[in-house]
């Protein structure tokens, strides 16, 4: 049963454009939200089944109990972990409560900036047009604006880009000794094609000044469980996040996910396995078949300028809705040169990417080559 009725595909469209979630109750193809269609297998939801009633009539967890399933997920220590309802949560307490200054690279996640007070954060440029970040100006702008808190994203939303290590730990040390905390969001990195050489996790007790932030929707494919946490060896930072969030801020069915998902971890793997090359055909295809310019991506989306002289970002993203119920994310209103150009897709099945595709050239017509 539909949520609502619609007189017309447009009126619909106007509707979803608005929205923040709920789109499976609304009989379209979600190019937009970004998690893995192959997590959880289908066990994981007969082991909910299974418990039903001591997960919904029973109080879950607090937060000592939750970092200690958490560390036994990603081995790490409980008192490094903070667990929230989502990393939503968590960015809301350190935009909004933590931070005086933050500093964060733009076009990126808008939840950092929106979460903050008015006049707290400052936005720095990606270089254009590569979009790759430049460290060594970003550490010194921080400075110069005497940031306490800079935030990058690794892999970026919406560029699909991850930063080197190696500037990672430039960025760690140089903000370090001007007592800069920096906030790296890899909500995306299991996607990336060799996560393990990406991940700052392995780095927490080098750098102290650094904290590692997840949201668990996109990887694992639990967008409605609500889970995320916030990894760093500053005791301080822990205490003060862990104040921020009430005592019962998991649901139990969040929980119980906690605690078998040690059982399905080769699942997950091979899950991100399928991702990636879903990924990567759909960005070949891309790449030969549309015009303008096709980013090659770390994460589970592609990013894209279109090319100049046909429709832009929003009107390229109401035809595809209006015309073949499929829904993508333009980056009109992005903080970024020509934003109204630049869209975002994500993956999903193959089939479902070769419809898209075949969509957009319907649209935007073939690449001459």
């Amino acid at each position: 049963m539909p949520l609502r009725e619609y007189h017309n595909q447009a009126e619909k469209y106007e509707y979803i454009s608005n929205q923040h979630g709920g789109y499976y109750r609304h009989g379209f193809i979600d190019h937009a939200y970004l998690y893995n269609l192959y997590f959880p297998p289908e066990e994981v939801f007969e082991r909910f089944k299974n418990k039903i009633h001591d997960l919904v009539l029973n109080y879950p967890v607090a937060q000592d109990a939750l970092a200690s399933l958490m560390g036994r997920i990603i081995n790490q220590k409980a008192e490094h972990l903070v667990i929230g309802n989502g990393a939503a949560e968590l960015i809301k307490i350190v935009s909004g409560q933590l931070a005086q200054t933050l500093i964060i690279p733009v076009p990126s996640f808008n939840e950092y900036a929106n979460a903050a007070p008015k006049g707290h954060v400052i936005e720095f440029p990606l270089e254009f047009p590569s979009f790759e970040l430049d460290v060594e100006k970003f550490a010194d702008h921080a400075i110069k604006v005497k940031a306490d808190v800079a935030v990058v994203v690794s892999p970026n939303n919406p560029t699909s880009r991850a930063i080197p290590k190696f500037d990672l730990v430039f960025l760690a040390k140089k903000l370090g000794r001007h007592n800069c905390r920096l906030i790296i969001d890899e909500s995306f990195i299991d996607f990336a094609q060799d996560p393990h050489l990406l991940t700052m996790e392995p780095e927490i007790e080098r750098y102290p000044n650094i904290a590692v932030l997840k949201s668990m929707s996109k990887a694992y494919g639990i967008c409605g469980l609500r889970i995320g946490y916030l990894l760093t060896a500053n005791t301080e930072l822990v205490h003060r996040l862990r104040l921020g969030v009430h005592i019962w801020n998991i649901n139990g069915f969040a929980e119980e996910f906690l605690r078998i998902l040690p059982d399905f971890s080769d699942d997950f793997i091979k899950s991100c396995n399928r991702v990636k090359q879903d990924r990567g055909k759909l960005y070949k295809d891309l790449k030969s078949l549309l015009g303008g310019t096709i980013y090659a991506p770390d994460a589970n989306f592609i990013f894209c300028r279109l090319p100049d002289g046909g429709p832009d970002g929003p009107e390229v993203t109401k035809k595809l809705f209006i015309e073949h119920n499929m829904y993508i994310k333009h980056c009109g209103g992005k903080t970024m040169p020509e934003a109204d150009r630049f869209i975002r897709i994500a993956a999903r099945t193959n089939k479902e990417n070769s419809n898209l595709v075949d969509a957009l050239v319907s649209i935007l017509g073939y690449k001459e080559l």
